[in-house]
């Protein structure tokens, strides 16, 4: 089955304070780190950018080791639309379409393939999850229970057909599973990443670091 990645890197990273997708993380770029692991599971990847910043998202991922070519397209203004715009780049034969977050630069290639897997397996779509380690309470001050939770991860994965039948009618939402499901599909679960952190603030891309500086960097072996 040919595999293909939307790398989604689209957001303004008002959080973070400026372009999280740019920063440095162990010498190489944040989404440089995600298209590479991206591209070693896949047969393609389309890198999803802000319009005023792809140019910018171009310069990070050329030459990415082990990538002979990534499209990059503009995003939309909301995750969904810019999925939708990585989407319409996605050969119409692709028959397994991953979505992965630009900004979770640790997701390991054991991860995408343990979702490429579960797609093959018959899945209408595949979320990574971790359990929460923290008490939860909802707004309004009643306790959650944390074992009937998970902390949801990307990359998620779909039968090609499957996401672009939900992305047909131009729906927002939080995670492209969540559409699927919305459209009738079931969702499946796989083990996630506790070090797949997503870098939303300054002090992420600090215990992204630290990780890589105690588990080794494999960008760097040879």
């Amino acid at each position: 089955m040919s595999v293909w990645t939307i790398v989604v890197a689209a957001g303004r990273g008002e959080r973070f304070g400026g372009d999280k997708q740019a920063a440095d993380l162990g010498g190489r770029p944040v989404v440089a780190r995600s298209v590479a692991t991206a591209a070693e599971a896949s047969d393609g990847v389309v890198l999803v950018a802000a319009p005023e910043r792809l140019s910018a998202a171009e310069a990070l991922v050329a030459g990415v080791r082990g990538v002979d070519g990534v499209t990059v397209v503009s995003g939309g203004a909301t995750r969904s639309a810019s999925v939708r715009a990585g989407l319409a780049a996605v050969p119409d034969d692709a028959e397994v379409v991953l979505v992965h977050d630009g900004a979770r630069p640790l997701a390991t290639g054991a991860l995408f393939a343990r979702v490429v897997a579960a797609v093959r397996a018959g899945a209408d779509a595949v979320v990574p999850g971790v359990p929460v380690a923290d008490s939860l309470r909802a707004v309004d001050g009643g306790p959650l229970d944390r074992d009937g939770v998970l902390a949801v991860q990307t990359p998620q994965g779909f039968p090609a057909h499957r996401l672009r039948a939900a992305h047909a009618g131009g729906a927002d939402a939080s995670d492209d599973a969540t559409l699927v499901e919305a459209a009738g599909g079931t969702v499946v679960v796989v083990d996630g990443e506790p070090t797949n952190l997503k870098i939303t603030r300054p002090v992420d891309l600090a215990l992204a670091a630290a990780s890589l500086a105690t588990a080794g960097d494999p960008s760097r072996r040879s």
